[in-house]
């Protein structure tokens, strides 16, 4: 329970955490101290050395606090309430992406998903931030190990007859045969690719034995698919080290950071995060505030940590660091296991909660720490400032990619500043949308709508529209594209907990003619406050509403550059969706439309007659001798054709 006081000297000389608030009652710091009344009265002073702490105190109006038992819990409650309320004078991890893990579904014959989601039942691996390199895992276990994907077995599907699945449905393999197969994907996720070879060719020697060649054969190309893995990998270190590497590059009030992953002596994965509220802080601070924030209940906590200096807290953090290593270690054991990069976890383990009550009641996880001798040798956790040799070097490389990742994002923010210049924006344009039409002589006309977020493609906004305006009228199919994407805005009740996103700039492929379509629209629904300008491709000039004259950015400004972006995607995706129709149009025959023709006899009857006009001319008897037809179907053709 959070306590409020009116002065510092009321404060107990305990461990805990204190809550400053402004005179809005907003938070704006939270901080721990193993003694409340020292360090808050080290606040009211009438200098101040840090810049920020004079800031702070500029809006400060109260202060709350609450008591922990230990200087460590207060480190994990203050964690905790930092990732809550991201006070804006904290130094803050933005990691707002919902990350996906790999699930094993908890059933009879387990499968494999990813999911966002943790709920009861079945283990996690994960969190993972490459959702492209987690599918293309999921798709190589699943083809490997023979994974079955449907959700209900209800006989032999299409993948156990091109053996892409042993059919348990079926009885094609014992539960006792797929547990060891479930047992080799959790080796996978644990990078222990060594002993899967080595368990495969145990099996693959016992089954020759027994003169069971086929069953060899697979095992083998298991071992191969395993090898060629173990092949892409970048090998660091003969012995088996198991070591998160983090750097950072720090700009003004944020730092990008950057993770390497090092398990069993390879490079297994890089992830970056940014963490703000860094402006006037040390970077023992930022790289301290980041470990305490990054790892967690949900994410592995390697043997050592390798940073470039000595950071703040150091001791506290890694008595903190090696609870949460034991607490996994011990979950090993009972069969609650972790993957090298992240956590598999159990979503059923309970924890010791506190709930403060001014904050509205939430709880916090804050698990009980370990006395120092309860903590075996493997799970104490080194934080090493690495000062030669190989850490060095890869701290070095993490560096690197966090100065390149900073210089990428701070160009992307430059666009944006750049477009709200030229085109007198009131707001920076974080959400841009963009939208084209494709058509050939108003034939399989569709359109498009890409959305970009803070100058990059936010994938899960796109929309691809079938149009049903006739052409060729580019202006027609393009209001019919706005007025599909605004009218729910006209419709919308102001007061319901749905939320609309009206974007902070639309673009239009197109000149002058195509920009007043769009104007016209958003009149129509009573959104002309938001920003729409027209792209022309021949010499990319930008038209705007209140000008008939374009306006002419320079060609490497890094605003046009942005804006030429957008328009090209949004033509891909048009052009790329009517294609996709055209080549579905293509695939369409006459024949689709007679009652028992599917497509083997559809393809057996072109095969045997060439073309639709020979099939018309076509006897019963002859239709009927075409393999894969019999007398009912050959009626069907030759009534179909004959008006019959």
């Amino acid at each position: 329970m959070s306590t409020k006081v009116k002065s510092a000297n009321d404060l107990p000389e305990k461990p805990g955490i204190y809550i400053m608030k402004d005179k809005n009652d907003k938070i704006i710091y939270i901080g721990k101290s193993k003694s409340l009344k020292k360090r808050v009265k080290s606040y009211f002073k009438d200098k101040h050395e840090s810049p920020k702490t004079h800031v702070l105190m500029k809006h400060f109006y109260s202060l709350e606090y609450i008591i922990t038992e230990s200087e460590k819990e207060a480190l994990i409650l203050e964690a905790n309430l930092i990732k809550k309320h991201r006070p804006r004078y904290n130094i803050r991890l933005k990691d707002d992406k919902r990350y996906p893990y790999v699930k094993i579904v908890n059933e009879l014959y387990p499968r494999l998903n990813i999911t966002r989601n943790i709920t009861k039942g079945g283990i996690y691996y994960g969190p993972f931030t490459d959702v492209g390199s987690v599918r293309k895992t999921v798709k190589f276990l699943k083809s490997l190990f023979k994974i079955r994907t449907c959700k209900n077995m209800d006989g032999p599907c299409l993948n156990s007859q091109i053996d892409l699945c042993y059919a348990p449905c079926n009885d094609g393999i014992s539960q006792e045969e797929y547990k060891k197969i479930i047992e080799k994907v959790d080796l996978f996720f644990d990078g222990k690719y060594s002993q899967i070879i080595e368990d495969l060719k145990k099996e693959m020697e016992e089954v020759a034995i027994k003169q069971e060649y086929e069953k060899a054969a697979v095992l083998r190309d298991q071992i191969n698919s395993i090898k060629e893995v173990m092949e892409k990998q970048f090998v660091i270190f003969e012995n088996e080290l198991e070591q998160d590497i983090i750097a950072f590059s720090n700009d003004k009030d944020k730092a990008i950071m950057v993770v390497l992953s090092v398990r069993n002596g390879k490079i297994i994965g890089k992830d970056d995060f940014l963490m703000s509220g860094t402006e006037n802080q040390e970077s023992k601070d930022i790289l301290s505030a980041f470990i305490q924030q990054f790892y967690g209940p949900l994410r592995t906590v390697p043997k050592e940590i390798i940073v470039e200096e000595e950071i703040s807290d150091n001791d506290l953090i890694l008595e903190y660091l090696s609870d949460l290593r034991c607490n996994e270690r011990n979950s090993l054991r009972n069969n609650t296991k972790t993957n090298p990069n992240n956590t598999k976890i159990n979503p059923n383990n309970k924890k010791t909660n506190i709930k403060e009550s001014n904050l509205k009641e939430d709880s916090f996880d804050i698990k009980k720490g370990k006395d120092k001798s309860e903590i075996d040798n493997d799970s104490k956790v080194k934080i090493v400032v690495a000062e030669n040799g190989i850490e060095l070097r890869l701290l070095r490389m993490a560096a690197k990619n966090a100065d390149i990742i900073r210089k990428q994002k701070r160009k992307m923010r430059n666009s944006m500043i750049e477009l709200k210049k030229y085109l007198k924006l009131e707001k920076l344009p974080r959400i841009i949308e963009g939208y084209d039409v494709s058509n050939i002589s108003g034939v399989l006309a569709t359109g498009s709508k890409v959305s970009f977020l803070d100058s990059k493609p936010n994938k899960k906004e796109y929309r691809k529209f079938k149009l049903k305006t006739p052409g060729p009228d580019d202006y027609g199919m393009m209001r019919e594209i706005l007025q599909r994407r605004f009218k729910p805005f006209a419709n919308h009740d102001k007061d319901s907990d749905d939320v609309l996103k009206e974007p902070d700039l639309i673009l239009i492929d197109g000149g002058k003619g195509q920009l007043n379509v769009g104007v016209e629209v958003l009149k129509e629904y009573g959104l002309e406050h938001i920003p729409i300008i027209g792209l022309a491709k021949e010499f990319e000039e930008v038209f705007i509403p209140q000008s008939n004259f374009p306006i002419v950015i320079p060609k490497n400004n890094q605003g046009l550059q942005l804006l030429q972006r957008v328009r090209d995607e949004a033509h891909r995706f048009a052009v790329s969706y009517h294609r996709h129709l055209r080549s579905k149009n293509l695939e369409y025959s006459v024949l689709d439309d007679i009652q028992g023709v599917g497509k083997r006899r559809k393809i057996n009857l072109l095969k045997e007659f060439g073309d639709i006009e020979t099939i018309k001319k076509a006897s019963i008897n002859s239709l009927s001798n075409v393999n894969g037809m019999n007398k009912k179907s050959a009626v069907n053709v030759y009534n179909f054709f004959h008006n019959q």
